[in-house]
């Protein structure tokens, strides 16, 4: 036998007995893009849900003299968690649920009526409430899975779940250097609010503005205290 025929033979056995040299089985096989389902939870999907503040300030004037008011400082402080449901691209609807602190800090002058004549150093009522806000929202844009820029026109409600009326005086009684008092609990004081709003915003931003159709004040306080401004206008930040 020539020594060619006998190294190919020789050859062959070997790759023969390598494993890497046999036909191979496959054990599994699986599609990627078949097993990939499609989450229904994001900011432009079915269902998204993210957490907000903001702040708004008090704009406009009470009904009638006697509650004149420091602007710079009255406003309201919100946080909340928002829900949303998209119904298709341009459009979904939402609920809202936050906790707010509105506060009214008073002017100190001769027409001074709310909650008394009486002039401090310092003075506001404060109106603590836990509100609940439904909205529609229409979308305008291209976007990806984002949240996109939007019209938010919303109503909402809430319950004032305290009432403060906060002032102090500059000196104190008695020798000191002041005196500070907090009158919980305000009887003249509505204890429901509710009213109507708009959203305008562009990712995890937004400007807000809401209108108060509810009083302020009890039925029996109306003749004696002028109504407050129903105006709030502000910012959002959502934590997306």
């Amino acid at each position: 036998m020539k020594a060619s025929t006998v190294l190919l033979i020789g050859a062959a056995l070997v790759l023969g007995l390598t494993p890497a040299a046999r036909a191979q089985r496959v054990l599994l096989r699986a599609n990627v893009a078949e097993d990939t389902i499609r989450s229904s939870f994001g900011p432009n999907r079915t269902y998204y849900n993210h957490f907000y503040l903001g702040y708004a300030a008090v704009v406009g004037a009470p009904a009638r003299a006697g509650a004149a008011l420091e602007y710079g400082k009255s406003g309201e402080l919100f946080l909340g968690l928002r829900n949303k449901f998209r119904l298709s691209q341009a459009a979904s609807v939402g609920l809202d649920l936050r906790y707010a602190r509105l506060s009214y800090h008073l002017k100190q002058n001769s027409q001074k009526v709310l909650p008394d004549a009486q002039t401090h150093y310092r003075e506001y009522v404060a109106l603590p409430q836990l509100q609940s806000e439904a909205f529609v929202r229409l979308n305008y844009g291209r976007r990806g899975n984002a949240i996109g820029r939007y019209l938010d026109l919303t109503g909402w409600g809430g319950w004032v779940a305290s009432s403060v009326h906060h002032y102090e005086d500059r000196a104190g009684a008695a020798g000191a250097k002041r005196t500070v008092v907090s009158e919980r609990g305000l009887s003249y004081v509505r204890r429901w609010t509710y009213g109507v709003g708009a959203r305008l915003g562009s990712g995890r931003y937004a400007l807000v503005g809401r209108y108060r159709l509810s009083d302020t004040f009890t039925r029996a306080a109306r003749p004696a205290y002028p109504e407050l401004p129903r105006w709030t206008v502000g910012i959002e930040l959502g934590w997306l």
